[in-house]
């Protein structure tokens, strides 16, 4: 079957659903493979759901006139994503980076929001399949899309690029992340500045941080179009910390205005995200006081530099990922709270091949030179490396829990943070 005629379909379903156990009524099935399933095998079953149809590429799943077969169902949704996203006609934001890309694009949406109807993708849905996702599930009136695009190797940009086709695009940093997959930190630079040629090639926009050296060579390298944080509207845009003892307050000054805002985030370097989400709303048509509101109200979740009291402890929620960079800087970030009782729980930093064993060591070193005395450390790389420092280890983040319980931290600022695959969030109910 045609790209256009599944399109056809597609307008008159509920929408697209790769997931016959939250499937809805009326929406269109993709039988994707997983990395230990057969996506298939679920088609049956998302027929009995009420799924107007099954997209499938397996010719022993074929039931009735309500199964497509295709070559690749992975193929489809991408080009059936590809046209719709043709038929949208708006403007679309492409944001990607080592760190901060999901607050930025959260800031800007929660900006934007104030004066355009803006659809983004839900949380990280940010990749091969996600992207696509994303761009099905905008509504018809949508005036600004922001799409936020992830890569664990080299060509996901360029191809996520190829989906979306963005009309403006936003690189938050280059830092060392995925680094099994890049092989090195150069090839997590030519990974990410696809999005800059992309750009180039279609004559689209770039807003970047003029501030950080790497990326405005990369800019002055690449890009036709570019537009400075410090001036997105031709005025001067200051974004600065006014105190990050608790949580962040910034000073915000454009065309004369001043705001200066409490914010919900933790730590100064989330001046950056916010700096970025600034700059790109004053250019897309946005007020500094458009900004300002929404930034203040904007309460951060999913364990992004999230504050959480719990009645025993003050949390510092920072456990939905990690890579070096992220992790020198949460630290760092805690280190600067004003609490004389601290506590840091951290968990293993993961797909870093074999510059894993150096960059857990340098964290160590890093919480070692600023005397936190007490550190939990969770999972089998910190566990091989922290004997020398004396601090308590874990094999996986239920067994802290239970220790937790036995031995509760109160009264103090906890940090806790990890790669996702730790789960360090089962940590919190005992703290």
């Amino acid at each position: 079957m045609k790209t256009e005629q599944l399109y056809s379909i597609f307008r008159n379903s509920a929408g697209v659903s790769t997931d016959s156990r939250t499937i809805r009524e009326g929406e269109m099935f993709f039988s994707l493979w997983g990395a230990n399933h057969n996506g298939n095998q679920f088609a049956a079953q998302a027929l009995g759901k009420g799924a107007i149809c099954a997209v499938i590429d397996d010719p022993l799943y074929e039931t009735d006139e309500r199964t497509i077969l295709v070559d690749d169902c992975l193929i489809e949704l991408q080009a059936l994503a590809s046209h719709h996203r043709k038929e949208l006609k708006v403007p679309l934001l492409a944001i990607t980076g080592t760190n901060g890309k999901t607050t930025t694009k959260e800031l800007i949406g929660a900006v934007m929001s104030r004066i355009k109807k803006v659809h983004s993708s839900k949380g990280n849905l940010n990749n091969h399949i996600g992207v696509p996702l994303s761009i099905l599930s905008s509504p018809a009136d949508t005036e600004l899309l922001i799409i936020e695009m992830g890569a664990s190797h080299q060509g996901e940009i360029r191809t996520l690029c190829t989906i979306a086709r963005p009309d403006y695009g936003l690189i938050t940093n280059i830092g060392t992340a995925h680094l099994e997959g890049f092989g090195s930190f150069e090839n997590i630079v030519k990974a990410k500045t696809e999005l800059y040629e992309y750009l180039r090639k279609s004559n689209g926009v770039a807003i970047y941080n003029d501030r950080n050296p790497l990326l405005s060579e990369q800019i002055y390298r690449t890009v036709n179009r570019a537009v400075p944080y410090s001036a997105p509207d031709g005025t001067e845009l200051i974004v600065e910390p006014v105190s990050y003892t608790k949580n962040l307050v910034v000073r915000l000054l454009h065309n004369k205005r001043e705001r200066v805002i409490s914010t919900g985030f933790f730590g100064r370097h989330n001046t950056e995200n916010i700096r970025a989400a600034v700059a790109v709303s004053l250019f897309l048509g946005a007020s500094i006081d458009d900004a300002a509101a929404a930034i203040e109200e904007y309460k951060p979740l999913n364990n992004r530099s999230q504050i959480m009291e719990t009645g025993r402890n003050t949390l510092f929620c920072d456990s939905y990922n990690a890579n070096p960079d992220s992790m020198r800087t949460a630290i760092e970030a805690f280190a600067e709270t004003d609490s004389e009782k601290k506590v840091v729980i951290l968990g293993d930093m993961l797909e870093l091949g074999t510059k894993a064993h150096d960059e857990h060591l340098n964290i160590l070193r890093l919480l070692n030179s600023l005397g936190i005395s007490r550190v939990m450390l969770v999972g089998p790389v910190f566990k091989s490396l922290a004997g020398t420092f004396g601090y308590k280890t874990f094999h996986d983040s239920e067994r802290l829990k239970e220790y937790l319980k036995i031995k509760p931290v109160e009264g103090a600022y906890v940090l806790v943070k990890g790669s996702r695959g730790m789960m360090m969030e089962k940590a919190y109910e005992a703290l």
